[in-house]
């Protein structure tokens, strides 16, 4: 592998090995390998870490050289190949060992220095036509469990007896029993260098295993002179030729990993993607060694295109796949969007649940409730990054996406699909990832539409400009309206249009207009109808703005508009002088057609219960209590959704003092929340974390009332159980606090005053 390494890094001389530690323990090794072979029992791999002398070629030559050569043949190519069993060695003197005794071969292939004569040329790069099936047969003794006689299991050589704890194999991974190298370099055959097989089975049929060690460690270490004198120094401290050799591989991996990356950044797109698509080519064969696998991925990383052959491959093989870069995994998702949805669904599950924990908070509050968070600040999830990443700059996954959303809004009806759409379309903007804007044609409405939320007002000057958008679109366009209506039923968005409306219409009643009048309002109302139909139009494919109710503009609103008059009277009288103050009750009946208009339109029932919400955080009671049975009966009980009740007990937390008064409990609970909290678990579970919240306050008796009311059925889930149970132990905590009664009247002492004493006479 180090010779991999070495000859990607193109040296026409660079040749090298990883030792195989030290030649003792290797030698012992070698004998036991020996004496099983010819017992004739299967093979074991070695103890000991493999050498590789290999060449990619000056591949990656400095910046400016000229384009790829082809494979070098090196003169130092590794002659280790399946051989016949070694000629007898010429007999010693008893008890001598020949020192410079030559390992020699029947038939002439072995020359006298041991070497074989007709070395196969290290030049032989990989094979064209590997398919699929070659790249299966490599690795399926790695990715499988036990294997028949003479198999090896998966992973790598295994550890020798002796190596000290988190020794690492030749692979560059750290060692593993049981492992199996014959799968995890087969690759290496294929570029004419000498694998684990070929040690093994040269040591098997030699005479001389140490001068067999001796002779292949020469054929494939580092070619520096210098470094021969040196390695014995590191015998002498101990220090194994494994882990030198290691070490010299991970700077040499380091190093290539850079050159990489500078090659696919310097010069002209066609001849750098030459240069990187030979690379490929010439390496792709090693992808299943983990200590390469690294090179081979940079490669492809920067590869635009990926060759449709090698893509399918890693397809194929899961550990692949997982190693891969988001870039390569992209090519591989734009032509399978099965593949790619499962990609995507756990992350749009996260997001769902995120949100929906975020309508469950603990915390009850009016400044840090869930539209709190500022446009931007949501972009960060991490949701969102990963999808934007998964994203990139494909055209074609991001419109898989906008469909996947598309097609889970209609199932779901959930609206946090439609805040996805739009937070994702805003984060590619943030990056600027124009190949994506410039043909989203919602793109300029939502970067609008984005302001005006983190604003929470939508002003005249950005009302003009959404209009614009609005109107320009063309005939044979109105799809786009599809997308505009799911942008615009984002929870945010709803909200800042709810929230502009309540405004205009108490600056309406100073200017004493009627709301048909001011054209910033009605744009207000054109936008909140179009995101209230997004589910509709979607579902139906019919592409056309829903058309308003005109009693919306001429009853319902100026309803609104008379009690905000209602309101104002009243508080002013409460302000003048006593002898001035006539006695006057406020109002508490609701004129029939606005419940009407309550129960049959939503866009009516949207507007009144953020009206309500109006109310509660002006801490005005009265209107509240007045406008609370009028909710029991809703649009599609839009008043028992989780949006509006989370913001309304963050809302009732401004009026805590009211919850000692029982009426008040009475209505909110009694004639409002509990209506509904046996048939929706969310509103029972909102009317514990209120009660949660505010248990302190309420009457004693009026707490033991709502407690039995609320406690969980057979059919609650957990996380109702869990909410009552944190109310029990409120109360608990609550009952431990207060100060016991007296066991036993005391006595009052009795005061008695004391006799006058006179005064001594004076001398």
């Amino acid at each position: 592998m180090l010779g991999v390494a070495f000859g990607i890094l193109g040296g026409p001389t660079a040749r090298t090995a990883i030792a195989c530690g030290d030649e003792r323990r290797t030698a012992h090794s070698c004998g036991r390998l020996r004496a099983q072979a010819r017992g004739g029992n299967a093979a074991k791999p070695p103890s000991t870490c493999w050498g590789a002398a290999a060449a990619l070629g000056p591949a990656l030559r400095a910046p400016g050289a000229a384009a790829l050569d082809g494979l070098p043949t090196w003169a130092g190519a590794s002659s280790l190949s399946p051989r016949p069993r070694a000629c007898p060695p010429v007999p010693a003197a008893p008890g001598r060992r020949r020192a410079q005794e030559p390992l020699r071969c029947p038939g002439g292939r072995c020359r006298g220095d041991g070497r074989r004569a007709g070395r196969k040329s290290a030049a032989a790069g990989p094979r064209c036509g590997q398919d699929l099936a070659e790249l299966e047969g490599a690795g399926e003794r790695g990715s499988s469990g036990p294997r028949g006689p003479g198999e090896r299991g998966s992973g790598g050589p295994a550890a020798p007896a002796a190596a000290a704890p988190g020794e690492r194999a030749g692979d560059g991974a750290p060692g593993r029993a049981g492992s199996g190298a014959s799968a995890l370099f087969a690759g290496l055959q294929d570029l004419g260098v000498a694998n684990g097989e070929d040690l093994k089975e040269t040591l098997t049929n030699c005479t001389e295993p140490l001068k067999a060690i001796e002779q292949f460690q020469t054929e494939n270490g580092v070619l520096l002179p210098s470094l021969q004198s040196a390695l014995p120094f590191l015998d002498l401290h101990g220090t194994p030729r494994l882990e030198f050799h290691q070490s010299v591989f991970d700077e040499l991996r380091d190093k290539l990993l850079e050159r990489v990356s500078a090659i696919a950044a310097e010069g002209k797109a066609e001849e750098r993607y030459k240069k990187l698509e030979d690379l490929l080519e010439k390496s792709f064969s090693l992808v299943k060694m983990p200590s390469l696998q690294p090179v081979v991925m940079c490669v492809m990383k920067h590869l635009p295109k990926v060759p449709e052959k090698k893509l399918k491959l890693v397809m194929a093989d899961k550990e692949l796949y997982r190693a891969c870069a988001v870039e390569v995994k992209r090519q591989i998702w734009q032509d399978n969007q099965a593949l790619f949805g499962d990609e995507v669904s756990p992350l749009l599950k996260q997001y769902i649940l995120e949100k929906e924990g975020a309508l469950f908070s603990t915390e009850l509050s009016v400044l840090h409730n869930f539209f709190s968070p500022s446009p931007k600040t949501r972009r960060q999830g991490e949701v969102v990054q990963k999808l934007t990443q998964m994203v990139g700059k494909n055209v074609k996954l991001y419109d898989m996406v906008l469909q996947f959303l598309r097609t889970l809004f209609l199932r779901t009806r959930s609206v946090h699909y439609c805040t996805l759409r739009a937070e994702l379309l805003m984060s590619l903007h943030d990056l600027d990832v124009s190949d994506i804007c410039a043909v989203d044609p919602c793109h300029k409405f939502t970067w609008c539409l984005d302001a005006c939320i983190r604003e929470r007002f939508v002003d005249s000057k950005r009302a003009r400009e959404l209009q614009g958008f609005l109107d320009g679109v063309k005939k044979g366009q109105e799809q786009v309206l599809g997308d505009l209506s799911m942008i615009l039923c984002d929870p945010f968005a709803i909200n800042t249009l709810a929230l502009s409306t309540i405004r205009h219409l108490q600056e309406l009643v100073g200017q004493e207009t009627l709301p048909r009048d001011s054209p910033d309002l009605l744009l207000l109302l054109r936008m909140l109808a179009l995101g209230q139909g997004a589910w509709d139009m979607i579902d139906s494919q019919v592409f056309r703005e829903p058309r308003m109710e005109v009693g919306l503009v001429t009853r319902f609103l100026p309803t609104l508009m008379s009690f905000v008059v209602d309101d104002h009277t009243f508080n002013v009288d409460q302000k003048l002088p006593a002898e001035e103050k006539a006695p006057v009750a406020y109002p508490s009946a609701l004129p029939e057609s606005f419940t009407k208009f309550l129960q049959e339109q939503r866009m009516a029932c949207e507007v009144g219960l953020y009206y309500v919400l109006h109310l509660t955080r002006q801490r005005n009671k009265n209107a509240l209590l007045r406008l609370l049975p009028g909710l029991v009966e809703t649009c599609g009980d839009l008043a028992f959704s989780d949006i509006f009740l989370h913001l309304l007990t963050g809302s009732l937390a401004l009026l805590a003092d009211e919850f000692a008064l029982e009426d008040f409990c009475t209505s909110l609970f009694d004639g409002f929340l509990l209506t509904a909290s046996p048939r929706k678990e969310s509103v029972h579970r909102h009317a514990l974390r209120l009660l949660i919240h505010l248990h302190h306050r309420v009457a004693p008796s009026k707490l033991e009332a709502l407690q039995k009311a609320l406690e969980p059925t057979g059919q609650s889930g957990e996380a109702v159980k869990e909410l009552y149970s944190q109310l029990g132990e409120k109360l608990e905590q609550l009952d431990h606090r207060k100060p016991s009664p007296a066991q036993a009247t005391e006595t009052p002492a009795l005061e008695l005053p004391l006799p006058a004493v006179p005064a001594p006479a004076v001398l």
